[in-house]
């Protein structure tokens, strides 16, 4: 187990059929900055294998088969989670985890809402193109949000 585990190390498979899960309840859980998916690197059949798992979807009842059995060798590893930034008239600025799904608003709520002299009309997003440029435009607030984006909330003139 490496990367975004409360303990990170080697584990020994006690049992056949020791599933993805069963090594991450032993590496005591994917912490805060972690990411909520798994990669699973190793070998099947002679051959190079990699696997990306979803780790919410392990647990409803039909992504069961998800839950893939590690052999001997294998190494997971959970990156760090995505990122979003937010700056200007909100009461916590700073960089936070992009959960699914997230929204503008979402976002604004993490960093604790605009401060008194913020204002919705004065939303900016800054967001890397395809080419690595940055694009700045006026979000909505139900657009979903990416990582790496930054969303910068300006003064109210008012």
């Amino acid at each position: 187990m490496l990367g975004q585990v409360n303990r990170p190390g080697r584990y020994p498979i006690e049992v056949t059929n020791t599933r993805v899960s069963d090594m991450l309840a032993l590496a005591g859980g994917i912490t805060a900055t972690g990411s909520d998916t798994i990669v699973l690197v190793g070998t099947r059949d002679g051959k190079p294998y990699r696997a990306q798992i979803d780790v919410p979807a392990l647990f409803q009842a039909s992504k069961g088969a998800d839950d893939l059995a590690v052999a001997g060798g294998d190494v997971l590893y959970v990156d760090r989670a995505p990122q979003f930034f937010i700056y200007g008239e909100v009461q916590r600025p700073g960089a936070y985890r992009l959960d699914r799904g997230m929204s503008v608003m979402q976002a604004l709520a993490q960093g604790g809402g605009l401060t008194q002299r913020g204002t919705e009309r004065g939303l900016r997003l800054h967001r890397r193109d395809a080419s690595g440029r940055v694009q700045v435009r006026e979000p909505t607030m139900d657009e979903a949000i990416q990582a790496d984006d930054v969303i910068y909330v300006r003064q109210s003139i008012f």
